[in-house]
């Protein structure tokens, strides 16, 4: 299993609410869409995170599986869940 960190996201345009379709790491030339890596995580063949920019604290990714709602993916520390992923610039 391969420990992934998550440096950008890609949102859609136009959209008025926050919506990831694709996560990456130019750095590591990796992007994947939101489905695969909740697939990954299912899977668990791979762990994601991020790394707070200010702080340099990690928070991994998991999945949310909301009623009526495609699965769709979100940071999670300290026994709670947070909105990192939002904070990463476009990839």
């Amino acid at each position: 299993m391969a420990d992934v960190r998550i440096t950008c996201i890609t949102k859609p345009q136009n959209r008025n609410h926050e919506h990831i379709t694709h996560v990456g790491n130019p750095a590591t030339g990796w992007r994947w869409s939101v489905k695969d890596v909740v697939s990954s995580i299912d899977a668990k063949t791979n762990t994601f995170y991020v790394l707070d920019a200010k702080t340099g604290k990690r928070s991994d990714v998991g999945v949310v599986r909301p009623e009526n709602h495609a699965p769709y993916i979100r940071t999670y520390a300290d026994g709670v869940w947070d909105d990192n992923l939002l904070s990463l610039p476009a990839c």
